[in-house]
Formats: structure tokens, C-alpha cells, sequence
């Protein structure tokens, strides 16, 4: 059975988004796509804000700078302006895309079987990379039943917890075709699950 882990890795000094959102402690940067070129070089696909990105040409560990507009750009990583950290080509996992990058930090989710989760987790900790383990859970548990995830779904789109609220309950609850109570208490088991399943990422 295969688990998913998320964790949140600082990157290391050298390392070009690590660097680059270092400078810029208060911008996102978003890892779209990665591709390896071979001789330690790569591609990344990103999406940032233009400070950021107008700054990236400056730094050692990218080579090339290509705007796609929108945010978006094309970057060519040198040799050794870091890609995927050693302990990631150790156990033989990669990260999904999209990931943010925040202030030097990769926030990562993994899906791997347990015995590389727990090898991971070593080698990150044995190199002295600094990490924060945000959660493990099984590839086939389920937070939400099939419902809860429709009615989630749709209370989110429709801005049921924007503040200001977009839309009732009694709106929703006719959407839906269900009595009020029951949407009521549906949203309730709902808002139960997700606060207890992502209460450390709050106190971590």
C-alpha cells in the first residue's frame, strides 16, 4: 500500500528557487513542470510574480530566462544550481506538480510506498536538511465519502466559506435538492474531517 506525504523542505543554499524566493520572502513561486537535461542541468516551468522574476537572470544557478507571459516563464537550470535535493535521487521518488516554493521553502507531496516514505524522512534528516512533516495518510484512504466530496465541492465553488459569504444555506440546500437540516449537517461532518485532517498544518 502506497502513502502520500506531504512535507515542507527547506532548500539549500545554491539551489535557484531556494534563492530566489529568499530574496523575495513574500512572493510564490509555483514549480508548474520540472525536466532533467542531464549534466546536473534542467527546466523548470514556473509561475511568479514579476520582481521575482525579473531577478532570476541574476542569479548563478539559472542559465536562461524565457517569458510566457502572465506570470509565467520558462527557466533553464545550470549545472549545480540545484534541482531535486540528494536525499529525493536516494529513494527514487519525485514530488507532484504543481508545487509552491515560499522564503526557501518546497512544500511537496509524495506518493511512495511506506518503506521510501521512512527513507526519506532519514536521509532529509541525516543530511541536516531542515523539514517539516505536514501529514502521512494511505494512497487509498478517503477523507470525504462520494457525497460529502459533491457537496463540498459545490459549497466551495459557489463561496459558501468566502467571507463574505456568496451563498446561503437555504440556496445551497435548493441546489442540491436537500432539506436544509440535512445539507446542514452534511457541511458539519465536513467541516469536522477537513479541520481535524489539516489541524497541523495550524499548530505546526
Amino acid at each position: 500500500m502506497s502513502q502520500i506525504v506531504r512535507i515542507e523542505v527547506c532548500l539549500p543554499e545554491g539551489h535557484w528557487a531556494g534563492e530566489a524566493t529568499r530574496n523575495h520572502p513574500n512572493a510564490v513561486l509555483q514549480i508548474i513542470e520540472t525536466m532533467p537535461l542531464g549534466k546536473g542541468r534542467g527546466t523548470a516551468q514556473i509561475a511568479t510574480e514579476l520582481e521575482l522574476l525579473n531577478d532570476l537572470e541574476n542569479l548563478g544557478g539559472v542559465e536562461r530566462v524565457d517569458s510566457l507571459g502572465s506570470g509565467k516563464a520558462s527557466v533553464t537550470i545550470a549545472s549545480g544550481g540545484g534541482g531535486f535535493i540528494k536525499p529525493l535521487r536516494t529513494v527514487g521518488v519525485v514530488p507532484r506538480t504543481p508545487f509552491d516554493v515560499i522564503d526557501g521553502w518546497a512544500d511537496w507531496t509524495i506518493q511512495c510506498s511506506s518503506e521510501q516514505a521512512k527513507n526519506l524522512i532519514k536521509q532529509i534528516q541525516e543530511d541536516g536538511i531542515q523539514m517539516r512533516l505536514k501529514s502521512t495518510r494511505s494512497s487509498e484512504e478517503k477523507l470525504l465519502t462520494k457525497r460529502q466530496t459533491e457537496v463540498f465541492k459545490l459549497a466551495l465553488r459557489r463561496g459558501y466559506w468566502k467571507s463574505p459569504r456568496e451563498i446561503t444555506l437555504t440556496e445551497l440546500s435548493l441546489e442540491l435538492g436537500v432539506a436544509k437540516s440535512t445539507l446542514s449537517v452534511i457541511l458539519h461532518s465536513i467541516e469536522c474531517k477537513v479541520i481535524e485532517k489539516f489541524s497541523i498544518e495550524i499548530f505546526s
